[in-house]
């Protein structure tokens, strides 16, 4: 049976909500947590913490509700692959530095310049 490829999401989201939804990400990786623990815990209010609960699920990190309390369905390493990053600010002989290599992340950066420095 081939496996199908879930579409990456293309979140921008700042250094504070990144490093949010790590915690979160690693938090709920050691077990499942109550709505009030992780309002507590995060130190957040519960509109936050909805719509990281949605960006999560819209990066395909899916975080289920059982029992009243939340649960990473994916192991901790499969949703911190998907998590969003926020913008590195790199200016573009950086990008053309990073871009050298043969993994696919290097074709992707190689792919963006390719459309900034079109000829």
């Amino acid at each position: 049976m081939g496996s199908t490829r879930k579409a990456t999401v293309q979140v921008s989201v700042s250094l504070e909500r990144a490093a949010r939804l790590y915690r979160l990400v690693e938090w709920l990786g050691e077990g499942p947590r109550t709505r009030a623990q992780i309002l507590n815990k995060l130190k957040i209010d519960i509109r936050t913490f909805y719509r990281d609960l949605e960006l999560l699920r819209e990066c395909q990190i899916d975080v289920a509700l059982t029992s009243r309390k939340y649960v990473l369905i994916p192991d901790v390493k499969s949703a911190l692959m998907v998590l969003p990053f926020p913008d590195p600010c790199i200016n573009l002989g950086e990008a053309q530095q990073l871009s050298k290599g043969r993994l696919k992340i290097h074709q992707k950066l190689r792919d963006v310049l390719k459309q900034i420095v079109r000829k």
